[in-house]
């Protein structure tokens, strides 16, 4: 009897197959994302598990439902995704709310940003639009050279393939609802 489970292939596989298919090379699929080589090389190897904004891009680019995988598996990515990305970020967590799919469109996360942190360095981007909605305390937001300070009960909407960043200045944990729109 054959293991379903076996047969299923990791998120990393599934962009390298892609990549391969369009006859990308990872530094033209880093020039079309936007990232390092050296991420998409660690995603394609899955030792990095990447941030939404990544699979978003990897989604259009490579014209495949990236986050279209088994329950378990996609528990277990989720989970490894946010440990991840925790430690990459210094204290950025994500919690997906919506289930994806190739006809949805909006996907919704609940975000934590631990208190008094500063992200140097990390930003995102992804095709689409995003709103932010401050759930508790409050967070300061870099979109391209624009900077804006939320506190509870403020959002923001914007073009989500500018380059943007989170940051947490406040003495306690920021929550946030993020529903980010991929055309």
């Amino acid at each position: 009897m054959v293991n379903k489970k076996a047969e299923k292939t990791s998120l990393g596989r599934r962009m390298k197959a892609g990549r391969e298919k369009m006859g990308m090379s990872v530094e033209d699929l880093a020039l079309e994302t936007g990232y390092l080589p050296e991420i998409l090389a660690g995603v394609e190897e899955d030792r990095t598990v990447p941030p939404v904004s990544l699979v978003l891009q990897l989604s259009r680019v490579l014209k495949l439902n990236m986050d279209e995988l088994e329950t378990e598996e996609k528990t277990r990515a989720t989970k490894r995704r946010s440990k991840s990305h925790k430690k990459r970020v210094d204290s950025y967590a994500y919690t997906p709310l919506s289930k994806p799919g190739p006809d949805k469109h909006l996907r919704g996360y609940l975000v934590t940003i631990d208190a008094l942190t500063e992200h140097k360095g990390v930003e995102f981007h992804h095709e689409g639009e995003e709103f932010d909605f401050v759930l508790k305390g409050g967070i300061t937001i870099q979109i391209g050279e624009n900077v804006t300070r939320l506190v509870q009960g403020e959002s923001i909407h914007f073009n989500s393939a500018l380059h943007h960043k989170l940051s947490n200045p406040h003495s306690e944990v920021a929550e946030l609802l993020v529903v980010v729109y991929v055309p």
